[in-house]
C-alpha cells in the first residue's frame, strides 16, 4: 500500500482524483488532501508518503515550488496539469511522471504502477533528486530546455543538450550518440525527443535521424542529400527534409550571430 497525497486548488480537480484513485488504484492510500502548497509542506511533515500528485498552475506559490521538500521526504511525483507547452516539455525532458487534466483512467493506472514499481524496486534515489533538481533549473529560465534525463536501467543519465550530436531511432528505440563517443539506448521513441529539444538547435532530416546543428560540418547534394557531422559520421536526409534542414540551417546560423 502506497500512502499518496493529492495537492490541487481545485475543489473539483480533488474531489475527482480521489474519486477515480478510490475507485481504479487500490495499492494507493489517500493519506491527505491539500489545496496549496503551505497545506502540501504540512502533510509532508507529518505524514511517510509515497506518492504526491502535484496540481502546477495554483495562486500563490505553484506546484514547482514543493520541489525541495519533495526532494528531502523521497516521494514520487505525478504532476497534474492542464496543458502548459513549455512546463509540460521540461516535465518530459526530466523524464519524470504527469498526468494531463481532464485525467484519463487508464493513464493514470500506468502511472499508479510506474510509481509502484519505482519504488519497489527502490529506483527514486539520486537520479530522480537530480531530475527533480534540474527540473526547477529549467523552469527557473524557460527560454529552453539545458538537460534531460534519460533512463538508463539503473537509473537516469543526466546528459547536457550540448553533449548530444545526433539521435538516431533503432525501432521503438532511440540512441543518442554523444560528444564523449558514449551511446545510451533509451526505450522511447525519437518524436518524444523531437518534441523536447530546442527546436532552433536540433533537427529531424530523417524518420531515423535528429541531428544537433552544432555539430554539423557540412551539408552535401552530391551523393544524395547527407550531412556530415564533426564526429565524421556521415548520416542521410530524406529529400522531403531536405527544405526544412536548409531552412533550418539558416535561422540557427542567424540565431548564433546574434548572440
Amino acid at each position: 500500500m502506497l500512502n499518496a497525497i493529492i495537492v490541487d486548488d481545485e475543489e473539483f480537480a480533488r474531489s475527482s482524483l480521489y474519486f477515480l484513485l478510490q475507485e481504479n488504484c487500490e495499492q494507493i492510500h489517500i493519506s491527505g488532501i491539500a489545496k496549496s502548497v503551505a497545506e502540501a509542506r504540512s502533510l509532508l511533515s507529518q505524514n511517510t508518503i509515497d506518492v504526491i500528485f502535484l496540481d502546477i498552475a495554483m495562486p500563490g506559490e505553484n506546484g514547482f515550488e514543493l520541489i525541495p521538500n519533495v526532494q528531502h521526504s523521497k516521494a514520487h511525483v505525478i504532476f497534474t496539469t492542464a496543458y502548459d507547452q513549455y512546463a509540460l516539455k521540461a516535465i518530459k525532458a526530466n523524464a519524470l511522471d504527469y498526468l494531463l487534466k481532464p485525467i484519463d483512467i487508464d493513464e493514470l493506472k500506468a502511472a499508479v504502477d510506474k510509481a509502484s514499481k519505482h519504488i519497489s524496486m527502490n529506483k527514486t534515489g539520486q537520479s530522480r533528486t537530480e531530475s527533480l533538481q534540474n527540473l526547477a533549473v529549467n523552469l527557473s529560465d524557460r527560454n529552453e530546455i539545458r538537460k534531460i534525463s534519460l533512463p538508463n536501467g539503473q537509473g537516469y543519465s543526466l546528459i547536457g543538450i550540448e553533449d548530444i550530436v545526433h539521435i538516431e531511432a533503432d525501432s521503438n528505440y532511440s540512441v543518442f550518440h554523444l560528444a564523449n563517443e558514449e551511446k545510451i539506448t533509451v526505450s522511447k521513441v525519437l518524436k518524444e525527443y523531437e518534441e523536447i529539444l530546442p527546436e532552433h538547435q536540433f533537427v529531424r532530416i530523417h524518420k531515423s535521424s535528429i541531428i544537433n546543428l552544432d555539430y554539423l560540418k557540412e551539408y552535401s547534394y552530391r551523393n544524395g542529400y547527407e550531412v556530415l557531422l564533426k564526429n565524421g559520421e556521415k548520416i542521410a536526409v530524406s529529400r522531403r527534409r531536405a527544405s526544412d534542414l536548409a531552412e533550418k540551417v539558416r535561422s540557427y546560423t542567424s540565431f548564433e550571430s546574434e548572440k
